[in-house]
């Protein structure tokens, strides 16, 4: 079976989870049917990075079982919809992918009742709240569905828990960052780009795969590796995007990441530098114009950030990669993860802005 006929399966798997989802919603309340549809869709539309990881790395591994494959490769791309979620809340986002998220439609659905501002905002980050929460469980319910051994099962989950456990430590060093006027060091950055992103998005689907393929832990140590440096590498180019891309091609806002003051190692190397002193201020504005925000980009390119941030990304894709280099990893599948892995931080020349 080829890649595009397993993420067939996956997205085959996902109809079915909210299809089941809504049903028993529907029973309890219309209200609650809502939150599952709001939640169906901004599962849709995304590049399903972490299924085709799962996927890739199972058949790589000799793994056969397609179907079993794609329900355990679509229990990460809840995870990921959960962390989504969650993660615009605590950004104060309102749109995903073009389109209003599950704050900014249940906010919309307030102030169209005449609920004040304020009060709707609040409304619609409870309710994204909940709907990551769904998400999440919505993950732990597919791996229970897998027929596996119990310990396979618990290896399994044990995956998970620590991906999840990673990204919430990540995340709260993240906001922690945001609120603190001195700048951490690039290795704090570093090490919390790694609990943030890494793990759920490399380490952790790489791991599953290859438990649930039956791998040596020779192998499942080599890919956690790899995941460890692609991840880093993946953040870095996130962080990137999250200043420079374009919002027609990422989907996401180029303002928010500035306006938070979010750390990252665009602003780490800034900050060391006298040009940085020009635009302190404006970093971690809740008034931040676009104005404002481009000023910012210009200074992040005149010091060199922008270009040494592009740099660090392709080194840890290079370290990743020689990871790879041991016996039970099969060529091909050494080739297609760093394929996967340059594309992935490639994304900079191609989905960034004329900034």
């Amino acid at each position: 079976m080829n890649r595009d006929d397993c993420i067939e399966l996956v997205e085959q798997r996902l109809l079915r989870f909210f299809t089941e989802s809504k049903l028993r919603s529907a029973a309890l309340d219309p209200s609650y049917l809502q939150l599952w549809e709001a939640l169906e869709r901004v599962s849709r539309g995304g590049s399903r990075s972490r299924p085709r990881l799962v996927l890739m790395t199972y058949a790589g591994l000799g793994g056969n079982a397609a179907t079993e494959a794609a329900s355990l490769a679509t229990a990460f791309e809840l995870l990921h919809t959960a962390l989504l979620v969650h993660d615009d809340v605590i950004d104060r986002d309102l749109v995903r992918r073009g389109s209003p998220n599950v704050a900014g439609a249940y906010r919309k659905h307030a102030l169209r009742k005449g609920v004040n501002s304020a009060e709707a905002g609040h409304i619609g980050a409870s309710v994204a709240l909940l709907a990551g929460d769904l998400a999440l469980a919505g993950a732990y319910q597919l791996l229970r569905s897998l027929h596996v051994s119990d310990s396979a099962h618990r290896a399994l989950h044990a995956v998970l828990d620590q991906a999840i456990f990673a990204s919430v430590g990540g995340e709260l060093l993240d906001i922690e960052f945001s609120a603190d006027r001195t700048m951490p060091s690039i290795e704090r950055i570093l090490s919390t780009a790694r609990y943030k992103t890494a793990v759920y998005t490399f380490e952790a689907p790489l791991q599953a795969a290859a438990i649930f393929a039956g791998a040596t832990e020779e192998v499942r140590l080599a890919l956690e590796r790899f995941g460890h440096h692609a991840g880093i590498a993946y953040q870095i180019t996130d962080d990137i995007l999250g200043v420079f891309g374009d919002p027609s091609l990422t989907g996401k806002s180029t303002i928010s990441d500035l306006r938070e003051g979010k750390r990252t190692i665009l602003l780490c190397h800034a900050a060391t530098k006298p040009e940085w002193l020009l635009v302190e201020n404006l970093v971690g504005s809740t008034g931040l114009t676009i104005s404002d925000a481009e000023k910012i980009r210009a200074v992040l390119i005149k010091c060199g950030s922008k270009d040494f941030a592009t740099d660090l990304a392709l080194q840890h894709a290079r370290a990743a990669c020689e990871l790879l280099d041991v016996d039970g990893i099969p060529s091909l599948l050494r080739e297609q993860l760093s394929a996967l892995l340059y594309k992935a931080i490639t994304r900079v020349k191609m989905e960034t802005s004329a900034a």
